[in-house]
């Protein structure tokens, strides 16, 4: 379930305050979630000045987090994207690395930000994954990323998620657009049935291979392009690494929008929860009369086990299972019937 980011850090805070804070977290959602404001405050809490004092009359100061850029410094390091490939280089993620393991006074922790992770190179995240491995003491690894579906898997699986929501009267993608009626519809006709579950299912992956279609057309077109512009001046195996490069970049693109209308999914699901607890904070609210009907008469347990039948949905799809039979099996727990 996706947090705003009070939530979040009021979640960070209390693991710290409990000596329990992980050493590395993938802090991911879409642009203008807040994902860097999260970070800076996350290295204020370790490393800021803290509580501020009292003003003229006795009442506590209340600071404001300073941004990433202001806190960067010697044991705050942030990694960005950088010249005109946009990716982050083999040679920051070491010169990060350096940094973490060097020694720093009592109380003070190292701190890496990596900036849009998933621009990471092959080079750069294997580099990385020493450091993710083998943390240093008193060191926390930060990963941003709207899209961490790119990120290798074994970095996913030694972080902490902390998957933010939309923001507020953010316009929404085109792919979250189109499976939005689908899920109303579903919700309108009432959740609990098989038929229910079915119907996301083959709506999705309609929408998907849609999606895949067009997205495998547009990678192939650019290949054309550059294969008859420099076929005769490069080698053949030249032109064969860059036909596989833009595979798995079509790839990489079908599971970026694969990612994004499950988490919407999701998403939809915790609205539900959020509904049937009397919260706030809905990702959806113009559905919220909708979903109020629709949990009416559902128990609070039962819809908590339909938003971890969705969790794990993101759990299988990390791994090599088949899509079809992940899809069918995780909806039907979290649309149909529950006993």
């Amino acid at each position: 379930m996706a947090f705003t980011v009070d939530k979040a850090f009021e979640l960070i805070s209390s693991a710290h305050e409990r000596e329990r804070l992980a050493h590395a977290f993938l802090i991911t959602g879409p642009k203008g979630s807040g994902k860097s404001e999260l970070a800076a405050r996350m290295g204020d809490l370790l490393n800021g000045k803290g509580d501020e004092g009292e003003d003229l009359w006795g009442e506590p100061v209340e600071s404001t987090a300073p941004s990433l850029e202001e806190l960067e410094g010697e044991f705050i390091r942030a990694v960005r994207p950088r010249s005109k490939s946009r990716r982050i280089a083999v040679d920051d993620i070491r010169a990060l690395e350096k940094m973490m393991n060097q020694s720093s006074p009592d109380g003070t922790w190292k701190i890496g930000v990596i900036v849009d992770a998933d621009r990471m190179n092959e080079s750069s995240e294997n580099a990385f994954l020493k450091t993710l491995e083998e943390p240093p003491r008193e060191s926390l690894l930060l990963l941003l990323s709207s899209e961490p579906e790119r990120l290798l898997p074994t970095i996913w699986s030694r972080c902490v998620h902390l998957p933010l929501v939309r923001p507020a009267g953010a316009v929404r993608s085109e792919e979250v657009e189109q499976i939005i009626p689908l899920l109303d519809e579903v919700t309108r006709d009432g959740l609990g049935t098989m038929e229910s579950g079915l119907r996301v299912k083959s709506g999705l992956e309609a929408l998907l291979a849609e999606r895949k279609q067009v997205i495998e057309k547009k990678y192939a077109e650019i290949f054309k392009e550059e294969k008859l512009k420099y076929q005769k001046v490069v080698e053949a195996d030249w032109m064969k690494d860059r036909e596989k490069v833009y595979e798995a970049q079509s790839s990489a693109d079908y599971l970026g929008e694969r990612a994004l209308m499950i988490e919407t999914i999701h998403a939809w699901v915790g609205d539900l929860v959020r509904q049937k607890a009397g919260g706030d904070g809905l990702e959806f609210p113009e559905y919220a009369e909708t979903m109020a009907q629709a949990v009416a008469d559902e128990d609070l347990d039962v819809l908590l086990r339909r938003v971890a039948a969705m969790e794990e949905l993101r759990s299988l799809l990390e791994t090599n299972v088949v899509e079809a039979l992940a899809l069918e099996v995780s909806f039907m727990k979290t649309f149909g019937k529950i006993s």
